[in-house]
């Protein structure tokens, strides 16, 4: 009997025989509209079950990618979305915008670089008031560059750049967010199997997801006593816009087939991680953990 679910079909399906995609190059931050082929987000899979109906969520790095995936999911499984992009990303946080009303959900699009703390804070309160008030908070956006030659190639401007969206932005959005957080919420960042098998090529981001790990720990340990959890999710290799916008062409070809499953993954294949760390019956007791979604490479 075959077991493999469609979502799984469709991952194999869109790699090539490396477990890869066609070489191809985009500069940063990346469009969903240039990618060759284009990634599965869940929007012909995932359905919805009211695993978070009527909770208010916001997601960084929401429009294209792993943020996508999870923002249909969510939207199916009944919470209102707001997503935080970069202005040049407008045209992927209009579609992301378009199937969360399609679910019938609200969608708030907050574009501005959250690099600035101010743009940073005012994101979060634009969040709560336009949503009416705030449940989950996915720290999801991130920047990379593995274009380089190591660690000498690695600008102070790549450093600061790297670290102000990954690692600032993450203290900034969950500080202005706490005081409209109550028991029961769920703080999820993103953090990556980088943070325990660091590529030489992406040392900057490696060492952010590395702390970001580290804060997630420490940050359950704080909200505990209120009530309220921090997880986070550590993906493998992914198929989003940030891999052709930020990777030689070559190692686009080979993306994701050093894994023991021998490919690339799908945001689609993330977005369940996400919807049982949001849900508040499911994940009830779950706090301080990563859940790797890896294709079979270690988180430990």
């Amino acid at each position: 009997m075959n077991l493999e679910p469609e979502v799984t079909k469709r991952a194999e399906a869109l790699v090539n025989s490396e477990g890869g995609f066609p070489a191809q190059r985009q500069e940063p931050p990346g469009l969903t509209s240039e990618m060759e082929p284009r990634p599965d987000h869940g929007e012909e899979t995932w359905v919805g079950r009211g695993r978070l109906e009527g909770l208010r969520a916001l997601i960084t790095g929401g429009d294209s990618g792993i943020g996508r995936a999870v923002a249909i999911a969510y939207a199916r499984e009944g919470a209102d979305v707001a997503l935080s992009y970069l202005p040049e990303e407008q045209s992927d946080a209009e579609d992301t915008a378009s199937w969360i009303e399609k679910a019938g959900r609200v969608a708030v699009l907050l574009p501005g670089d959250i690099r600035d703390e101010q743009t940073c804070r005012t994101m979060v309160d634009q969040a709560v008031e336009r949503l009416g008030g705030l449940d989950v908070l996915v720290n999801n956006a991130a920047f990379q560059m593995g274009r380089g030659e190591g660690l000498a190639s690695i600008s102070s401007e790549q450093l600061d750049r790297t670290f102000k969206t990954n690692l600032y932005a993450m203290f900034w959005a969950t500080q202005q967010a706490l005081p409209h957080l109550s028991k029961g919420a769920s703080i999820i960042n993103t953090s990556s199997v980088q943070s325990y098998d660091p590529s030489e090529n992406l040392m900057d981001y490696a060492a952010t997801k590395a702390a970001i790990t580290n804060f997630t720990m420490s940050l359950a340990g704080e909200l505990g006593p209120k009530g309220i959890r921090a997880n986070a999710v550590a993906p493998g290799p992914i198929w989003t816009p940030l891999q052709p916008a930020t990777q030689p062409e070559e190692k686009v070809e080979q993306f994701g087939g050093n894994t023991p499953l021998g490919r690339a993954g799908q945001p689609s294949e993330l977005a369940g991680a996400y919807v049982f760390l949001a849900s508040p019956a499911e994940a009830s007791y779950v706090s301080g953990a990563v859940i790797g979604v890896t294709g079979g490479r270690p988180v430990f």
